[in-house]
């Protein structure tokens, strides 16, 4: 694992200083610029005896590959990596456990999207296999809009075990598949619930689907057969909002 990795973004930079700043060696921030809210990440930092350091810009964009990086660049160490025994315990303390299941997405503008959104759906944790996804990075934190900060993201080794230990602890897995004729609204998801999404473009994995307790679609009515993955997401979880608040 690597000994530190760069944060870059407002609101990845927020959130890791309300909650983990621990994690941040140093801040680099652009030379010149003046708002409020780089304002209040500079005097959180001060406040909590972080280095700071006032640069150009040509110095940030190195640091980041020339990434949108909002003025404000960070030097951290790495977040700790959740497994299945952080699991274990959500599933426990949960009141009506909710996750989000990734299988196999791999573009990190779709896995910070799928975290912003989970977190705003009160999700209790997303969930994706140690291979084949993405992870972690910089551009998940900067898409996600803090949501990476706050929304556990579990690794786990085998995902078609990890969904028959949720299924033995009660909780139903339901899986999205373009091929099936049932629809999300036409299946009761008010209990506990993991909602499991397939890759862009192939879709859930063989073993992942015959671990699924239903499989549903989002009706599609127009001339597109189906939706980008971090869309379909956010759609599908907030159905399962709708119906826990009915």
């Amino acid at each position: 694992m690597a000994q530190q990795e760069w944060l870059y973004g407002l609101h990845a930079m927020q959130s890791v200083l309300q909650k983990e700043p621990e994690r941040i060696i140093e801040i680099l921030v652009l030379k010149g610029r003046n708002d409020d809210r780089l304002g209040d990440i500079v005097n959180q930092a001060r406040r909590f005896g972080i280095s700071l350091q006032f640069c150009q810009r040509k110095t940030l964009d190195d640091k980041v590959g020339g990434q949108q990086h909002q003025g404000v660049v960070a030097r951290a160490k790495p977040a700790r990596v959740l497994d299945e025994s952080d699991l274990d315990t959500i599933v426990e303390n949960a009141r009506q456990p909710f996750f989000l299941v990734l299988d196999g997405v791999t573009d990190p503008h779709n896995l910070g999207a799928c975290l912003r959104t989970a977190d705003g759906a009160g999700v209790d944790a997303v969930i994706v296999p140690k291979d084949k996804s993405a992870s972690l990075t910089p551009t998940v934190r900067k898409v996600a809009c803090g949501a990476a900060e706050v929304m556990p993201l579990i690794q786990v080794t085998n995902l078609a075990r990890t969904l028959k230990h949720l299924k033995d602890n009660g909780v139903w897995v339901v899986g999205t598949a373009g091929e099936t004729d049932q629809t999300l609204y036409d299946i009761d998801v008010s209990g506990p619930t993991a909602l499991v999404m397939g890759a862009e473009g192939k879709g859930m994995r063989r073993l992942t689907r015959e671990h699924c307790d239903h499989l549903v679609k989002l009706p599609m009515a127009g001339s597109v057969t189906s939706l980008n993955v971090s869309v379909a997401t956010g759609v599908c979880l907030y159905e399962i909002v709708r119906q826990r608040a009915g």
